[in-house]
Parts: structure tokens; sequence; C-alpha cells
């Protein structure tokens, strides 16, 4: 790649983290509402007694809490185990982090500083981060050479979010790959229809190349992208401009790049951040020396080594 960078006695101890608040607002509430009715007047309000009608509810609130938390701490072990279990069904060093809920407004993306071409207002911006301050990052793939089923099953048990960039080249020997891939929830964008160098193509040449991409992955993927990567990087302002007008709404580089036995860094530091952009490709052995799989159990170990997880890009993009 040419581009690199409390304690309320009732609720057991292991409960109270999780129901203590509850109990206690519940608890307080009833009280505060159990006068001995000097300021109602004669018909004041009257502490409930066992076997008349509301002493049950009144020894229900606490019960019904500390159930409700109990459940929630016993779905909360359940879902731990399930996920330990995974990771080591599939060897990696860590269980994955799991990344925080979506903003519920998409942060405001602007092209990096020296990305920018002449005249870009207006134009899909070009970026490598998402700006974030959740410890997040995101896995994307590019081409689409290697078709592993291995890689689906995987990152479907794993749970793990990404978004895959198509060259058309690539994949047209076999679109159900990519369809059944799409079916498991991950996005697939334009990468172009051969992989060429764009800035050294005509106007019309690229315009076949970005808008024909678009054309082939709505035609048979069912869904017109909106985000776009260029080959290698490389872009300028007709690469941008053509690719607005075919629907592209955002140009996201990569901050890393991950391989099965190491990562490169585009970043003087040699480090994540909050809201980078992880490259990899869809290879196999006869390219790495390493499967899909054995990327991504290196691509996890650092990211969680580093305290990040892994978010879906396109919720934040």
């Amino acid at each position: 790649m040419q581009l690199v960078r409390q304690n309320d006695k009732r609720v057991p101890k292991r409960h109270r983290p999780v129901c203590a608040v509850l109990v206690a607002l519940l608890t307080g509430a009833a009280a505060s509402g159990c006068g001995d009715g000097a300021d109602e007047g004669a018909a004041g309000r009257q502490k409930p007694v066992a076997g008349q009608p509301g002493a049950a509810a009144a020894q229900a609130g606490p019960a019904a809490a500390e159930a409700k938390a109990k459940a929630e701490a016993e779905r909360l072990k359940r879902a731990v185990a399930a996920r330990t279990a995974v990771a080591r069904k599939w060897g990696l060093a860590k269980v994955p982090l799991v990344a925080p809920a979506p903003p519920a407004e998409k942060p405001h993306i602007t092209t990096r500083e020296g990305f920018e071409v002449e005249g870009a207002e207006d134009l899909p911006p070009v970026f490598t981060t998402v700006p974030t301050k959740e410890r997040v990052v995101f896995l994307t793939m590019d081409d689409g050479a290697e078709k592993d089923p291995e890689l689906l099953r995987m990152m479907s048990e794993l749970n793990i979010p990404y978004s895959a960039f198509l060259s058309d080249y690539e994949v047209s020997e076999d679109y159900g790959y990519f369809k059944d891939m799409q079916a498991r929830g991950v996005t697939l964008s334009n990468h172009t229809l051969n992989h060429r160098y764009l800035p050294g193509l005509s106007r019309e040449e690229q315009q076949r190349e970005i808008c024909g991409s678009q054309d082939k992955i709505e035609k048979f993927l069912g869904k017109r992208p909106t985000l776009f990567r260029p080959p290698y990087g490389n872009y300028n302002g007709d690469t941008l401009r053509i690719a607005r007008s075919c629907g592209i709404k955002a140009v996201p580089l990569w901050a890393a790049e991950a391989f099965p036995d190491h990562m490169e860094w585009r970043e003087w530091d040699q480090d994540l951040h909050p809201g980078d952009i992880i490259l990899t490709h869809f290879r196999g052995r006869e390219d790495w020396d390493g499967s899909m799989a054995d990327m991504i159990r290196n691509v996890m170990k650092t990211v969680t080594d580093k305290g990040y997880a892994v978010a879906r890009l396109e919720d934040y993009v």
C-alpha cells in the first residue's frame, strides 16, 4: 500500500451494585406516602397492615427490584460466558471488548488536513479517523479476492463488525459470497470496477470505474453504496466530483493496516487512536503467511490489548 499511517441489608451483597438504588428509591417512595394522616384530616392515609389490601403491594416493590436485578445479573453472566467461549473457540488471545452504543447523532466529518484537493467545497470528505472520544476503531476489508467461508462464521460468532470495499473484478465470480456477508449485517461499499490508479485515468475512465461499480453493486448486491475508497488511497479532484455525482457521501481511507503477523501504521506514534480506521484485505495464504482468520486474531489482539473495541463504521459515518 502506498499510504501507511449502599447498602440495603435486604439485598444480597452480590446484587447491590445492580439494584440497591432501585430498592432505595422504591422504599423511599413508599415511606414518603405513609404518614399518620395528621395533615390530611380524619381520613388520612394509613400504613398497610398485614392481611389488609395494599400490604402485599407494599412488600412487593423491593422484592420485585431484587428479582429483576438477579435476572439481569444472570443474563450478563451468561453473556460473558458465551463471549468467552466463542473467543476461545476461535483462538483469540483475549475476549474482544464490547463497543458502546452508537451515537444518537453522527459526528461531523471533514477532510483530513493535507488530503484536500483544489476546489473541494461540497465534495465527499476524505479522512482516516472518525471524530469521536469513544475508544472505538473501525475494521475495513478491501478488494474481495479471498472468499473464505471461515471468515463469515468467525466474524458472525464473535459479533465483530466490519465493512467491505469491493472491486468488481475480484467479486464478480461469486456475488453469492458477498450477498451472504451482506445478510450478516456487513455494508458493501465501492472500491471501483478494476482497482486502477485513478489519478492516471481520464475523467471518462474514472467515471466508468467509480459509477460503474456503483451500478454493479446495486444490480447484483441490491443496494447502492454511499462510501467509496479509491484504490491505493489515491485520488484527485475529478475522483471526488465523480464519486459525488453517483451517490458517494464519504471517502474513508485508513490510519493503520492489519496483516496476519504485524500491523503497519500511518501515524508517527505507531499507535491506535479513538476513531481510527483499520484497513485489511480479503486475502489468504497465497498472499500472506497466514489465513484471514489469522489476520483477525492478530488485529483483535492489538485492538483489545490497547483497550479498544471495534464499532460499525456506518453507525458513525
